[in-house]
């Protein structure tokens, strides 16, 4: 079976396309903890972190912080959570890169991960609009 992730950034999937570059791609979460939460993914397929060459960890990251912003100041969010998962709770084995945009009371909790659906797909596509004008 084809990664979903590697189909996604060929174009077969389609999916809210936030950022892309030559090495990597971020897009909105189809199941988000909160709306405006983006998954970054390395173009290569790689599963975990520890898998992806050393000479793109860095610029894999370095979007990963111009994302970050960026959807703080989409969303007014007050913060961030940016994870990574490895093999566990890894629900596609490939490396991607957790950016959720977070306000104090929110209910993220932990690791207890309760997801808020996008009202329509109007808003989610309003949502991943609003990522790509602050980038």
């Amino acid at each position: 079976m084809a990664c979903l992730f590697c189909e996604i950034v060929s174009g077969r999937i389609p999916a809210e396309i936030v950022w892309r570059s030559d090495d990597a791609v971020a897009f909105l979460d189809h199941r988000p903890l909160f709306p405006g939460h983006v998954l970054l993914v390395p173009v290569a397929h790689v599963e975990t972190l520890a898998d992806l060459p050393a000479s793109q960890v860095g610029p894999l990251f370095q979007a990963a912080q111009q994302l970050e912003r960026a959807v703080e100041s989409a969303l007014a969010a007050e913060g961030s959570f940016i994870a990574v998962n490895n093999r566990i709770s890894q629900s596609v084995p490939h490396l991607h890169v957790h950016i959720v945009p977070r306000n104090k009371g929110d209910g993220l909790k932990g690791f207890f991960w309760p997801r808020h659906k996008y009202e329509s797909e109007e808003h989610l596509r309003e949502t991943a609009e609003k990522i790509r004008r602050a980038l």
